[in-house]
């Protein structure tokens, strides 16, 4: 099995870039935190798609993890994850440390408000704000021409676009559709927090997003009472705590009363000590 060209210090990492743009090749990252699953795989590939040279980041993100969350236990298996990455042929990782992203006195951060409020930022202070500033960082070290995300964290997305606009950043995002195992469940690294009753109770958040597509399937417009079964259908489960569960416009996500168009529905909840997110667009019947 041949080697992956593993990148650990920044300098280093912007001069393959250079040399890489200089030669008039497209790079596109796909920036992961570790512990990778189909999910992210599918990204690798999409990624083949769009450019020469394929970066994968693997960076556990300390600023987007408030002290009471689950950095210190979150899964991590660098040998692992080389060797899917070495099979899907990817050219290079980076594989920064802590103390090269944020090293003594750091003290810039990248602060993107209304998209960062709702969700997930409501829940979760300072989160995004980790978010926009290790991917701002990502950006301007490994100087992609696309970068790939996935649509499960869909909230994570609109920050980077918003971000991007704002900050004219040159660029291009690409979003892939959520990867699901087989029961349904949203891939995720924190999947590997839940036993087998957690796990067969994680489905509620697919059915919940099933029973809400249905409604409107059937004619319903209302955001309360789609949201009322969204939350009576988690309600079902008992090993789940539904965190959140709200319907947004797709790009701003600010809250919606009626589903006229494109509406995300978006949901969160505890299930043991895993906390999952899945999210919907529920789109009006044409006539």
């Amino acid at each position: 099995m041949q080697a992956l060209p593993n990148i650990r210090a920044i300098p280093e990492m912007q001069a393959w870039s250079g040399r890489a743009r200089r030669e008039g090749k497209r790079i596109v990252l796909v920036p992961t935190m570790g512990y990778l699953h189909e999910g992210h795989l599918s990204l690798v590939r999409e990624a083949v798609k769009h450019g020469d040279c394929r970066v994968v980041s693997i960076f556990a993100n300390p600023a987007q993890f408030a002290p009471s969350e689950d950095f210190d236990s979150y899964p991590r298996d660098l040998e692992r994850d080389v060797r899917l990455l070495v099979e899907e042929r990817v050219d290079l990782l980076f594989n920064p440390s802590v103390e090269d992203i944020y090293p003594p006195g750091y003290q810039t951060y990248v602060e993107v408000e209304e998209v960062s409020r709702p969700l997930c930022g409501a829940h979760r202070p300072g989160h995004f704000r980790g978010v926009a500033t290790v991917v701002l960082k990502l950006f301007n070290i490994v100087r992609p021409h696309v970068a790939v995300f996935g649509r499960k964290d869909y909230q994570q997305v609109q920050v980077i676009r918003r971000m991007r606009d704002d900050l004219n950043l040159e660029v291009e995002i690409v979003e892939c559709d959520t990867v699901r195992e087989d029961d349904g469940v949203a891939m995720s690294s924190r999947n590997r927090y839940l036993g087998p009753a957690e796990r067969e109770a994680a489905r509620c958040l697919q059915s919940a997003l099933g029973r809400a597509e249905a409604l409107v399937r059937g004619g319903e417009t209302a955001a309360a009472r789609i949201r009322e079964a969204v939350v009576e259908e988690i309600s079902r489960q008992p090993l789940a705590r539904l965190e959140y569960a709200d319907l947004c416009d797709p790009r701003e996500l600010r809250l919606v009363d009626e589903v006229t168009g494109p509406t995300l529905l978006a949901v969160c909840a505890w299930v043991g000590k895993a906390r999952l997110i899945d999210n919907r667009i529920l789109a009006v019947p044409g006539p």
